[in-house]
């Protein structure tokens, strides 16, 4: 009998003998020594012992449903796209599809399977590009301190139904010194379309930000109902005030020191100002022109059209965790349709923008004019005359206090050494000790 024999013998006894009684037992015994020729006192210890487990078959691996083309397309879709996350990334590609098409030659089940892949699968798949993403904020507004009386705090969540109400924020470009006058991104979005429109000013003064917010809002496919902004000197002004009062536009503020009051506006610091321009000085003339050609043109269109964004419906806390609820994604020009309030004759123009623009080929402009960009930046701190007053005294002064701590520290111990110094004769040898004179 061979050793599989013997485990399936095994097997067909081992219930048989645990529930059999003590004469049963005796011949199951017998029978079993006879059959595997088996010693008595091992068979008893077998039977005794634990069930032997069925050896399981090693299975055979599943082939990768989603092949290398369906990969490399959605990793190229990705890159064009501004590096979506999944959920946004999975609503964007049936908008991207006709465009795909022209760019990859694929046959008709990789583009099944480019719409089917699930997000989380995106995720697993894109997990090792998703590594070189990095993100940070900083500013460098001060709090203004006019008419705070005058504008109301707004503190509770919005809850609009119709787009015009709109949160702004400036982002500067001094890089790494805040001296001189350099270029600020004055960055505006609706918060029921999450639309955004942005423009480069140079330097803050009111009468550039105000400027800067009537272009904005004659470009802007709805009308501008509310502004809310932080408490930085370029918003809190009377120029601004007066502006917002005589077009009727509602303007309040956050709470000062409180980036959650303006969180919606925060966001769109990172994706649609910081990500593309980083943290590099621009203080001339020409970056603030080359800036609003991609602000106003091909930024403006992939992110408005082409762009899928989540809305955030509510939050349900499970014990110590909350579970966020988001909606469907959509594109800032799809949520303005659904609401039925905006300005048709632009609307209409920018469908047939949307019909006809490549993506693909907004995605390479932006590249190229970031990089002309980047060639526009100033290298400030390696320039003559590089430190303000302030930061030279705040460099000078530890100085100066370690330099005199040392002196101090010097003068101490030469008395020490001079106070321990001991009078030798010409041998070596200290001199004799003269006695105390005599009474």
């Amino acid at each position: 009998m061979g050793k599989s024999s013997r485990r399936e013998y095994f097997r067909a006894i081992y219930k048989r003998y645990r529930k059999a009684g003590l004469a049963e037992k005796g011949r199951i015994l017998d029978e079993f020594c006879r059959v595997c020729r088996y010693n008595r006192k091992y068979a008893i210890a077998k039977l005794n012992g634990p069930a032997l487990e069925r050896v399981r078959t090693k299975q055979q691996a599943r082939k990768p449903l989603y092949d290398s083309k369906v990969i490399a397309v959605l990793i190229s879709v990705w890159m064009a796209t501004g590096y979506l996350c999944s959920i946004r990334l999975k609503a964007a590609l049936p908008i991207w599809l006709p465009w795909i098409r022209k760019r990859f030659s694929m046959d008709s089940q990789t583009e099944r399977r480019l719409l089917q892949i699930s997000a989380r699968q995106i995720d697993r798949r894109l997990q090792a590009e998703k590594k070189r993403v990095r993100k940070s904020i900083y500013g460098r507004t001060k709090p203004g301190s006019l008419l705070k009386h005058q504008i109301p705090i707004k503190t509770d969540h919005w809850d609009v139904t119709m787009p015009g109400f709109t949160e702004i924020d400036l982002v500067s470009h001094s890089g790494n010194s805040a001296a001189g006058e350099f270029v600020y991104s004055l960055n505006l979005t609706d918060i029921l379309t999450g639309w955004v429109e942005t423009r480069a000013v140079l330097g803050k003064s009111e009468h550039n930000v105000v400027a800067a917010l009537e272009e904005i809002e004659k470009t802007l496919p709805f009308f501008l109902k509310g502004v809310d902004s932080d408490n930085g000197s370029e918003f809190i002004n009377d120029h601004l005030f007066r502006y917002c009062k005589r077009h009727q536009i509602q303007f309040t503020r956050g709470r000062p020191y409180k980036k959650d009051d303006n969180a919606h506006i925060e966001q769109k610091n990172w994706t649609h100002v910081r990500k593309l321009l980083g943290w590099h000085r621009y203080d001339t003339l020409k970056a603030v022109a080359a800036i609003n050609q991609i602000y106003c043109n091909d930024l403006r269109w992939l992110m408005n059209l082409f762009s899928p964004s989540m809305k955030l419906q509510k939050k349900i806390r499970i014990g110590s965790k909350i579970k966020k609820i988001y909606d469907v994604p959509k594109t800032p020009l799809d949520r303005l349709i659904e609401s039925g309030k905006g300005k048709q004759n632009q609307i209409s123009k920018l469908l047939l923008l949307r019909r006809t623009l490549d993506p693909f080929q907004l995605s390479k402009n932006i590249e190229l004019q970031i990089a002309q960009i980047f060639s526009l930046r100033s290298n400030f701190l390696h320039r003559k005359g590089m430190f303000t007053p302030l930061q030279i005294k705040r460099i000078i002064q530890p100085m100066n206090h370690r330099l005199r701590i040392a002196r101090l520290k010097e003068e101490i111990r030469k008395k020490q050494n001079t106070d321990h110094t001991i009078e030798r004769g010409p041998g070596g040898d200290p001199p004799p000790r003269t006695p105390p004179p005599k009474k």
